[in-house]
């Protein structure tokens, strides 16, 4: 019961910071917590966190992570039915995100799930807390050659006129979020673009596996207003996209 009812109170969150009007920054939640336990597998760090809402299981990118240190997982996305092959393990419910920096929890400051921005939204913030996760050094990368080139602002800015349109994109990736829901999720910055309203980055989506730091040439096509259930929509992004250095 405790567990539905925190998985409850986490999509709420993600409807709620989902839910922004016009072309506002979309926010949506980070979770906070206490490990309790630790479980590493070749590709992932398992954690049982205890949070504000209860006990919850997450999962990231394998991290030397201590018990009874506290954790915020960024950019999470709740799925049901888990089934780990590593550990022959079914999670009824599991959060994926990325881990940001850990600390030694303090008894008198709970662990809460608070509002913090996607990448880009408001980059100082969420950036000075996730550290290596995010790939901060300025960057400016030539906008790519051929009829389909764009910058990433152009793909911000002319997302409805590009709309199922194939576009190439000449950038630096930034981010990588691997293997969530079967794709690689990979940031993209060229230099043009605004922090803040989110224009300088770009969202795609790809089986190709880019690094962060690569600068890269991505082509795939335009997606809009897509809505990936449990708060996760986003007004453009780059789907089945390939790379290209």
């Amino acid at each position: 019961m405790k567990k539905h009812l925190l998985i409850a109170a986490l999509l709420a969150a993600f409807a709620t910071h989902a839910a922004g009007a016009g072309d506002a920054p979309m926010t949506i939640p980070s979770l906070t917590g206490e490990v309790l336990e630790v479980i590493d597998v070749p590709s992932y760090t398992y954690l049982r966190l205890k949070t504000a809402q209860g006990e919850a299981w997450a999962a990231v990118n394998k991290s030397p992570v201590k018990k009874g240190t506290e954790v915020t997982i960024y950019d999470p996305a709740v799925m049901e039915n888990f089934k780990s092959p590593a550990l022959n393990r079914t999670f009824p419910e599991i959060v994926f995100g990325t881990l940001g920096e850990t600390a030694p929890a303090a008894p008198a400051q709970a662990a809460t799930a608070s509002a913090t921005p996607h990448a880009g939204a408001s980059v100082g913030q969420i950036h000075a807390e996730v550290g290596k996760a995010i790939d901060m050094a300025p960057v400016k990368v030539a906008k790519a050659e051929g009829r389909t080139g764009r910058t990433v602002a152009e793909v911000n800015a002319n997302r409805a006129a590009l709309k199922d349109k194939t576009v190439t994109i000449h950038a630096k990736v930034v981010k990588v979020n691997a293997g969530v829901m079967g794709k690689n999720w990979v940031h993209l910055r060229d230099g043009s673009g605004s922090a803040a309203d989110s224009s300088n980055d770009l969202l795609v989506t790809s089986q190709d596996e880019p690094k962060v730091g690569d600068v890269v040439v991505a082509k795939g096509v335009v997606k809009t207003d897509v809505d990936l259930g449990s708060g996760y929509a986003y007004k453009v992004l780059v789907e089945n996209a390939s790379f290209q250095k």
